[in-house]
């Protein structure tokens, strides 16, 4: 379980291909404090530690990514350099600073339009019709990792939703870096996953 605060930018350091794809990640993290077999939030999919290291001042830690999990997030766009962001698994006593994240993500979307706002950036997101159902104004959304509010939503077709971006979390997070056309990993509010089933439209 995760809250959608991102700790760490971490960076991809190698996407080598060993049945699964296996994935090193550098990171600020201690990584004596990792165990393997943890849990940790990569651009918002909960992903399993299976090695990690140390390498002069720069710590990694690797993960294995089905292909499954691969054809359902962007995490097939991921190449040497790219930033990435990183939580570590909630621990019980720790602030709830965002909202409840599970790491499952629900639909890729698509960075459509970025607009300077001030110092910040309003982002226009693209997403599957078939979410959008489960985004509302004022609601929270996972992207990338990061727990944000819906500032608008368009229905389907062509469904799309909208947040502002301060620049704290610009400097915090991969955002800093992001472009017109890239894809990223939705994650609905889990709220809305359960009373849609209540409701029965699940």
């Amino acid at each position: 379980m995760f809250t959608g605060i991102v700790t760490d930018v971490g960076r991809i350091r190698s996407v080598e291909q060993k049945g699964d794809v296996r994935i090193v990640i550098e990171t600020a993290y201690d990584t004596q404090s990792i165990d393997l077999g943890a849990s940790i939030a990569c651009a918002g999919v909960c992903l399993t530690v299976v090695d990690k290291g140390q390498d002069q001042s720069t710590g990694w830690f690797a993960v294995d990514v089905s292909r499954e999990t691969l054809s359902c997030t962007a995490l097939g766009d991921w190449r040497p350099g790219v930033a990435v962001n990183l939580e570590r698994s909630l621990r019980v006593g720790d602030e709830m600073g965002g909202h409840i994240v599970s790491g499952h993500v629900d639909g890729v979307g698509e960075i459509l339009e970025i607009t300077p706002k001030a110092g910040s950036k309003e982002i226009l997101f693209s997403m599957p019709d078939d979410i959008a159902p489960y985004i509302a104004r004022k609601g929270s959304v996972t992207v990338n990792g990061v727990s944000l509010t819906v500032n608008a939503v368009s229905n389907p077709p062509g469904a799309a939703f909208s947040v502002n971006i301060i620049p704290h979390t610009l400097m915090e997070t991969s955002f800093r870096d992001a472009g017109e056309g890239d894809r990223v990993n939705l994650e609905i509010d889990i709220l809305a996953r359960y009373l849609a089933r209540l409701s029965g439209r699940d």
